[in-house]
């Protein structure tokens, strides 16, 4: 037991679940965030910010601001034993739970004041090219390409796509609705053909993709799936907790399979849904009711489990315009607009984290 007669939870990863559920936490645990940041992006503001950077300032937020006790270890996680976790600048963090909240792999800049810069950069990248060639059609290069054509209608965009379809997790009249919306902009949209990835840089402005086709671009975006982060724990205690494509295996309560004590949340699990920021806080909410029951002495047979749901999606075509696929009804235009694009959901996240929206 930690400090004051309070159990100690290790989070490892403060990404939009990892920080929801260590904020939860506070009140009832001896909270650790181990995170190699010192602040917690909201990620689907992300693009928001490429074309405005002043939003990063509401949706980058540093972990101090919205955790009043907990401790804050900025590292990242290289070894788990049966007691602690171990911290590439040599800490031993003993727990006595964990949650493992690593997500994907993101190459953002460790320091909130850098992120900055990285959102100032891109944006001066994009004001100073009359064309942008996007690789990728999945949510992020469908939003970044919507937030290009609405703010700035006079450069060219093309998006390449290996796909034979946009936004391949959603069903196909959603998919059809949304590249009609780009093409409306003007957008390029080329399937079944990617571009060499190893081949790109920054002062190259001829792209050849794999069907042979020749684009000019004055800048690129890489908008492709990013692999999870669970390499380092291929040398851990949850070597054999790990399934083949190296997600974490969890119960229905989220522990991961074979421990009483151990959690996985978020993308890295092995939960069959389409992996999203809001789910990563449902995820959050559950695991944290379940170590509350668990501090307070609850057998293993009251814990709540988690059931997926139907596939809900929401995306972001510019400022006041989405598509959104929900049961048995596709939406396009205003109204899913109003639900995502305007604010990005960065308010309520805000305030479910204690802070001013």
């Amino acid at each position: 037991m930690a400090e004051a007669g309070k159990p100690r939870v290790v989070v490892v990863g403060g990404g939009i679940g990892g920080a929801l559920l260590a904020k939860t936490m506070e009140p009832d645990a001896d909270v650790v965030l181990l995170d190699p940041k010192d602040y917690l992006e909201i990620t689907w503001a992300e693009l928001r910010s490429t074309v405005e950077p002043s939003f990063a300032e509401r949706s980058l937020i540093y972990h101090r601001d919205y955790l009043t006790t907990a401790t804050i270890v900025t590292s990242s996680a290289v070894s788990i034993t049966e007691h602690a976790v171990l911290t590439a600048d040599g800490q031993s963090l003993a727990y006595d739970y964990l949650v493992v909240a690593t997500g994907h792999v993101f190459a953002s800049a460790g320091s909130r004041t850098e992120r900055l810069t990285e959102f100032q950069r891109d944006n001066e990248k994009i004001k100073s090219s009359e064309s942008v060639l996007i690789i990728g059609g999945g949510p992020t290069g469908v939003e970044l390409a919507a937030e290009i054509a609405v703010d700035y209608p006079e450069k060219k965009v093309t998006l390449v796509h290996r796909g034979s379809r946009l936004l391949d997790f959603i069903d196909q009249k959603a998919s059809k609705k949304c590249l009609d919306w780009l093409t409306s902009k003007k957008v390029d949209v080329l399937f079944q053909q990617s571009v060499d990835l190893k081949s790109l840089s920054d002062t190259e402005k001829f792209y050849k993709t794999s069907a042979g086709e020749t684009i000019t671009a004055d800048c690129h975006f890489v908008c492709i799936g990013k692999p999870l982060s669970s390499s380092w724990l291929h040398d851990t205690i949850l070597k054999e907790s790990l399934d083949t494509k190296g997600r974490i295996m969890v119960e229905k309560d989220l522990r991961v399979k074979g421990y009483n004590n151990i959690f996985a949340i978020g993308d890295i699990t092995d939960i069959p849904e389409i992996k999203q920021g809001y789910l990563a806080q449902k995820h959050a909410l559950l695991v944290a009711k379940n170590l509350k029951l668990l501090i307070k002495g609850a057998p293993p047979s009251k814990l709540a489990t988690y059931s997926t749901g139907f596939p809900l999606a929401i995306v972001s075509l510019g400022r006041k315009e989405g598509l959104a696929q929900l049961p048995y009804l596709t939406l396009t235009g205003c109204i899913p607009g109003m639900l995502k694009s305007k604010d990005l959901f960065v308010g309520k996240t805000r305030k479910q984290m204690g802070l001013n929206a």
